[in-house]
């Protein structure tokens, strides 16, 4: 069996880059790095770089009207040795990672996740995936991602695209739902472990589904797809990538619950209509004048 070392490296330099010094090692793991220990040895270190440097990697389509953002922002790339994806189609294979996220111990070990986990919705074969942060009690009550009144205004955002969420791919970095104490319908943000411990999870999603663009929503999700710490409003407005995939930062639909104004608004319906460009969806003129100053 051929096993790169780039992926555990970068990986490991996510999870430093995140505040995380210490990692956990199963005696599966424990045989990859000896391997690579052993190859080390041997004299093989050229040998494993050129094979890193050889794989595939699919890069968005080309279009010269797309922004790309030239913020040093490294994207994450992030091991995931311990899933093993079976399956004969993509719906078969998400329908093993669900399983496989339901007793999934480095989530599970953290005891700070509730014990309901949501996986995604949608179409696991869509051009457009759309990840959040964390399950909220809408969610959690449904196992449903994005359900909530979060929800509804992205299958309203949705719809004024031209797209039904049915179409699209839906799903958090997050598996489970953050506890607190006392925990009624409140929710919290995932802490950097919490999310370091899914985010292979969402690698294999990536992977499987192939979108043409992600739509990180809010900042927490960017940040772990990204790596960085930078506002929302620093990410959005031009695209990034992850793993040579186009993604798009925009702010989440529950800060639109929130903040009413027409300008942020308006700041949301940009990034979504940069979407459609890029997928060569029509946009209209009415599209165009949405959330416009009259």
């Amino acid at each position: 069996m051929s096993i790169s070392a780039e992926p555990l490296v970068s990986y490991l330099r996510q999870l430093q880059a995140m505040g995380q010094t210490h990692v956990s090692v199963d005696d599966d793991a424990r045989l990859i790095l000896r391997e690579f220990y052993m190859r080390a040895r041997a004299g093989n270190a050229a040998v494993v770089e050129k094979e890193a440097q050889s794989l595939p990697v699919r890069q968005p389509e080309s279009k010269s009207e797309v922004k790309f953002s030239e913020t040093p922002v490294e994207p994450a790339t992030l091991a995931a040795s311990a899933l093993t994806v079976s399956g004969g189609n993509a719906r078969e294979k998400i329908e093993n990672l669900r399983q496989q996220a339901e007793k999934w111990k480095p989530a599970r070990d953290l005891g700070s996740l509730r014990q309901t986990m949501v996986f995604s919705t949608g179409n696991p074969e869509a051009d457009v995936m759309l990840v959040g942060e964390a399950p909220g009690f809408d969610e959690e009550r449904l196992r449903e991602p994005f359900v909530g009144k979060a929800g509804q205004k992205l299958d309203n955002i949705l719809r004024a695209m031209g797209l039904d969420r049915k179409q699209c791919y839906l799903s958090n970095i997050v598996k489970f739902r953050p506890a607190m104490s006392n925990q009624t319908t409140n929710n919290r943000k995932p802490t950097k472990d919490e999310m370091a411990s899914c985010m292979p999870f969402i690698e294999q999603e990536v992977s499987i589904v192939e979108p043409k663009v992600i739509i990180a929503l809010g900042g927490t999700a960017a940040h772990a797809l990204l790596g960085c710490d930078l506002a929302v409003a620093k990410m959005r407005g031009s695209f990034h990538t992850f793993h040579g995939i186009a993604l798009r930062v925009t702010y989440h639909p529950s800060y639109i619950l929130h903040n009413e104004a027409t300008s942020e608004k308006r700041k949301l319906w940009e990034d979504m209509l940069e979407v459609m460009g890029f997928l060569g969806m029509p946009v209209s003129d009415k599209q165009k004048s949405f959330f416009l100053t009259k």
